[in-house]
């Protein structure tokens, strides 16, 4: 873990999915006043970047970064399916998922959560989708070296279905109705950044940025009143561009796409977003899709279901539901961005 002050600069390009776009300081030459400090560090096979703004206290700095470490490790222990010793890995071996486990009660925000998002979203979203994720070579199993046969896959599709979990809230407990293999990666990401944030809450810290590998969360202003100013990245693999920014003061903000993790074999791209219905890899012409919610973990959550769904088919829901959420589909002459009205309030100019 790491920390420093963040310097006079115009833009940051600091995330996978996401670039953050921080305006230049004002006004640092007095100690006494907040500054903008970062932590980083390694975590969930990526990194986190985190602002606090806060006057210049290196011991609080440190202890501040040593609480975070603990608490993303605390994440990753819970839900990893890299992790063979995970709370999740754990209950994915149990030779008797049809009896109760106890769980966590952090785990058994995530598996609630992600059952909203599945019920919501008619399946889409869909946590038991790991055996289907494994067999196309996107998850801790190796990756192939052909495309699945489909009679393999029909087989591992028959054993989906979120709603064969079933979660007991006091104290928290989980159980399935038949043998499940259970795969947070699409929601357990955003679910550290909150985690992140509630941490920072406790201790005090008013105004912040937590950002991993793309999912982002932000609290207050940044010294001299300034919204923290985020970019959303043109879905292109080869270089880093911006197609639009956004201010925020609060709400967790996720995207999702295809053009980052994928593989070709036999001249066909395959994104690692798996169709929880059909078992396949997603083909449609949308190409990123950005959430701004309440939280990062539903933010992250609906940005997956919504890049499953298609452009059409999200849109209809997104504008529905009144959710914030930005579209870059590929159209014949380029790229072509749409939003929900809801999101408009938060483009910058």
């Amino acid at each position: 873990m790491t920390f420093r002050m963040i310097r006079p600069v115009r833009g940051v390009f600091a995330s996978v999915v996401l670039t953050l776009a921080l305006a230049a300081l004002a006004g640092c030459s007095f100690q006494e006043e907040p500054r903008i400090w970062e932590l980083s560090g390694p975590v969930f096979g990526t990194r986190y970047h985190i602002n606090v703004v806060l006057t210049e206290d290196p011991d609080r700095l440190e202890n501040l970064g040593q609480g975070i470490v603990e608490v993303l490790a605390q994440v990753d222990a819970s839900m990893s399916t890299w992790r063979s010793d995970s709370e999740l890995s754990t209950f994915n071996r149990a030779p008797n998922q049809q009896a109760w486990h106890p769980i966590s009660a952090d785990l058994h925000t995530v598996l609630a959560a992600s059952r909203q998002i599945s019920e919501f979203s008619g399946g889409a979203f869909d946590i038991t989708v790991g055996p289907v994720v494994n067999l196309w070579g996107f998850g801790p199993e190796a990756r192939p070296e052909t495309v699945p046969e489909p009679e393999v896959l029909a087989q591992r599709l028959a054993q989906i279905g979120y709603r064969n979990i079933e979660l007991q809230e006091a104290p928290p407990a989980l159980r399935t109705r038949r043998s499940q293999y259970l795969d947070l990666s699409a929601i357990a990401k955003g679910y550290g950044v909150d985690a992140v944030a509630r941490y920072l809450t406790e201790q005090g810290i008013s105004a912040f940025l937590v950002e991993i590998g793309g999912e982002v969360r932000v609290q207050g202003r940044k010294p001299g009143g300034d919204a923290w100013r985020l970019a959303i990245e043109e879905p292109v693999s080869e270089r880093r561009m911006i197609n639009r920014i956004v201010a925020l003061e609060r709400h967790g903000m996720a995207t999702s796409g295809d053009y980052r993790n994928y593989y070709e074999a036999n001249g066909k791209r395959f994104s690692h977003t798996i169709d929880p219905l059909t078992g396949q890899p997603i083909s449609h012409n949308l190409a990123s899709v950005t959430v701004i919610a309440e939280n990062c973990m539903l933010a992250d959550g609906i940005a997956t279901a919504f890049n499953v769904m298609g452009y059409q088919k999200a849109r209809e829901l997104a504008v529905r539901e009144n959710i914030a959420a930005y579209f870059i589909i590929r159209g014949e002459g380029g790229f072509e961005s749409h939003f929900t009205p809801a999101f408009s309030a938060y483009l910058v100019e």
